[in-house]
This record gives C-alpha cells, sequence and structure tokens, in this order.
C-alpha cells in the first residue's frame, strides 16, 4: 500500500532555471528596493497630487503631534481621515526613545536616518531588478512560458469555483496541480505586466534628468508628486502580493514549494479516486 502510494506521488519539473534564478533575485532585489523605498518615503513622510507638495492637502501623511496631555502621539492621515498609529507609523522607538519617522527603523535600509545612503541602496537595486525582469519577461516570451500566465476561457468562467476553493484551503492534486490556476495567473498576469511596468515608469518620472528626456512621462502622470504617489501605492499593491504569495505557499506545502523553486521538481498529489464498491 505505501509503495503504491508513493509511486503515485510523481515529481514534475515545474520550474526552470532562469525563472528560478530571476525569482530569487526578485526576492533580494524587493525586500532591498522596499526598505531604501521607506528610507526615501520617510525624508518627507507624505504623499500629494499633482505637480507640486500641496502640504495642507495631502492623500497620505504620518508624523507625530502634541496630544491633549501633552505627550507626542503618532498620526497617519489618509485622504482627510487621521489614525492613532502610535509605535507603528509616524511615532515609533529608534534605540530607547520614541521618534517621529514615518515608518519605524527595524522596516527601512538603513535603520537610522539617511536619505542619500537610501537612494543609493534604493537605485542600485532598481536597475538590478529592471535587468533581471528584462530577463524573465525575455525568457517568457522567447519560450512560450508567458502562456503559462494567461488565464484561458475555461479558467475565467469557472473562476468562482476556484475562489470557493482556495477559502476552503482545497488545493489542486494530479494534472490540475501542474499548471497555475486562475487565481494564480491572474496575479501574476497584473503585477509582472501591469504593477511592475506603472511601479517602474512612475519611479523614473520622478528624476528631473528623465523628464528632461522624456517631458511626456509628466503627463502621462500628471505631474511629478502623482507619480510618486502611484509608485508608492503599485509598491503597496506588489507588497500585498507577496504577503498572500508567502501565506498560500506556507499553507499549500512549504517544502514542497520551496524545493520546487530550488531543483524545479515538484510533487504531485494523487488524486482521490472513489472507491470501488466491493
Amino acid at each position: 500500500m505505501a509503495d503504491t502510494e508513493q509511486k503515485a506521488r510523481a515529481y514534475f519539473y515545474r520550474h526552470s532555471l532562469v525563472v528560478r534564478i530571476t525569482h530569487w533575485v526578485n526576492v533580494l532585489c524587493m525586500t532591498l528596493l522596499l526598505m531604501s523605498g521607506l528610507q526615501i518615503f520617510n525624508a518627507h513622510p507624505a504623499l500629494y497630487v499633482g505637480s507640486a507638495s500641496t502640504f495642507d492637502d495631502p492623500v497620505l501623511s504620518m508624523g507625530a503631534v502634541r496630544g491633549e496631555d501633552g505627550r507626542p502621539i503618532g498620526v497617519t492621515q489618509i485622504l482627510g481621515k487621521q489614525f492613532d498609529t502610535t509605535g507603528v507609523f509616524g511615532l515609533s522607538v529608534t534605540g530607547n526613545r520614541w521618534t517621529s519617522r514615518g515608518f519605524p527603523s527595524w522596516a527601512t535600509i538603513p535603520g537610522y536616518q539617511d536619505l542619500a545612503t537610501g537612494r543609493r541602496w534604493h537605485f542600485f537595486f532598481g536597475w538590478l531588478f529592471v535587468i533581471n525582469g528584462l530577463v524573465y519577461v525575455g525568457y517568457t516570451i522567447f519560450t512560450g512560458h508567458w502562456r503559462q500566465l494567461v488565464p484561458t476561457g475555461a479558467q475565467l468562467r469557472h473562476i468562482g469555483a476556484s475562489i470557493r476553493q482556495h477559502l476552503l484551503l482545497r488545493f489542486p492534486k494530479g494534472e490540475e496541480a501542474k499548471t497555475y490556476n486562475v487565481l494564480q495567473k491572474l496575479a501574476y498576469f497584473g503585477v509582472i505586466f501591469v504593477a511592475v511596468p506603472i511601479l517602474i515608469l512612475a519611479g523614473l518620472t520622478m528624476s528631473p534628468g528623465v523628464d528632461a528626456a522624456f517631458p511626456w512621462l509628466l503627463d502621462i502622470f500628471g505631474g511629478r508628486q502623482t507619480a510618486r504617489t502611484i509608485h508608492f501605492i503599485c509598491a503597496a499593491l506588489i507588497l500585498l502580493f507577496v504577503i498572500v504569495h508567502i501565506v498560500m505557499v506556507l499553507i499549500s506545502g512549504v517544502w514542497n514549494n520551496i524545493r520546487s523553486m530550488i531543483t524545479g521538481r515538484y510533487r504531485i498529489e494523487p488524486e482521490e479516486q472513489p472507491h470501488a464498491a466491493e
């Protein structure tokens, strides 16, 4: 019985070497880009719409104010609504004392406030991220791998069933597990071909040198401050995707998923067969 079950568990070569390498380079780049980006944001923890900073009307802002008792509190303002975020945003512990800053020190590179160093880290890993992305996109086009990221009509018609299966934590087995499901395809396609390109273009639009060469970028994004806000929103959406991705990896089989992204080999669980009548 044990031998039969072991044979039924087939190993499928799921990820090529190029996909695995670009994946882990992305992990490195995205982690350091996020942390250095938060360092840059902390230099002026507010977002605006338009070409100039409208200090009295930010889309989002973080900072510290004095409470009624005279003690400082962290305040995050979103579209005019204020929230007490002491200890997380606006006011957090740095070393042994409370410090007014957007994001806490543990979330930024470097941990102390240093805009110049944060920018150097961000630009270096930003260009590495772009180069790595071009390698991946070129590979997907050349090999036809992009077809694995585009949902079929049949999958889109059954998207409701796929959502229900995910909510019930029921994951594909057998032949169905060899391809991405419709939710995975929509998420990967949306991040790779929509969110990331907008993120990069919005980031480039914040550069005066790029604006001088390509002034139409400012028109597309509606101003440098709008580009900064869009860049921040896209980064937040990608972070949300990463969090969901990690959770799904954990609950659908940690070692199987990690092994497939290291060796390429993914174990396929056998489909449950109905018991024959005795």
